[in-house]
């Protein structure tokens, strides 16, 4: 069966958030947005493409830092208002250095750094 993003869940602004997740291991890695041409993008390069707010612009992840994201898999959820995408994803995912976005615990209250710059 074919798959058309346009049967895709969009929010007023056009965009759909999707979870890069690593291949093999399941380490969650960042959350980004997507359009439906990013989504098509990604699915015909096969290199993850997201939607910058902040430029407008599509964005490659990897294009200026070689930290680069081969999809692996697309998922959709059972909403079909966000996607998971497994990746294999090449030096740290987050653009602090980081292998991932998540890396700040709340504890008690208190936030606590969790992982170390790469």
């Amino acid at each position: 069966m074919s798959f058309d993003p346009s049967t895709l869940v969009y929010d007023e602004r056009g965009l759909i958030p999707c979870i890069a997740q690593q291949n093999g291991t399941g380490e969650v890695l960042m959350m980004a947005w997507m359009n439906a041409e990013a989504v098509a993008k990604t699915l015909e390069t096969g290199k993850v493409t997201y939607w910058s707010r902040s430029r407008q612009a599509f964005w490659i992840k990897g294009e200026t830092s070689g930290h680069t994201q081969a999809l692996v898999d697309l998922r959709v959820d059972c909403d079909r208002d966000c996607l998971l995408a497994i990746v294999e994803q090449e030096g740290p995912a987050c653009h602090t250095n980081r292998r991932s976005c998540f890396y700040t615990s709340v504890v008690d209250g208190e936030t606590e750094l969790m992982a170390p710059m790469v």
